[in-house]
């Protein structure tokens, strides 16, 4: 009789804790976070929308034709990516973007440039 005690005391101080740190960790959210940059979410829909991806890389995901743009924007600078964009080169097929694509590409170009650092090499 006293085992089943002890057990029912156990498990109502463990079902307790469990309650007051589930409250605890929930009770924090939503985590703040920085309001979202419209702008740049548009450039990443124009990214998406032209497959990007599919030649270039960020933070070395993706593909291997272009190179890796996780930085370009500090390395490089925001008029060169804007030439680069509106113009194409041999191996890049001009894509005939909008203006406001190239700008929207171009912020989210900075964004990433903000978020972190790539390992690899730009070319």
């Amino acid at each position: 009789m006293a085992a089943d005690r002890h057990k029912f005391i156990a498990m109502t101080i463990l079902l307790t804790a469990f309650l007051c740190f589930s409250f605890f960790l929930y009770s924090a959210l939503p985590v703040k976070s920085s309001p979202g940059n419209a702008v740049a979410d548009s450039g990443k829909m124009a990214w998406q929308k032209y497959n990007c991806n599919a030649c270039h890389q960020v933070y070395g995901l993706g593909g291997f034709l272009g190179p890796d743009l996780t930085n370009v924007y500090s390395i490089k600078g925001e008029a060169y990516i804007q030439a680069f964009l509106k113009t194409g080169t041999t191996i890049m097929p001009d894509f005939h973007l909008s203006g406001k694509e190239i700008n929207d590409l171009t912020r989210f170009l900075e964004t990433i440039d903000a978020s972190g650092r790539s390992t690899q090499k730009l070319l």
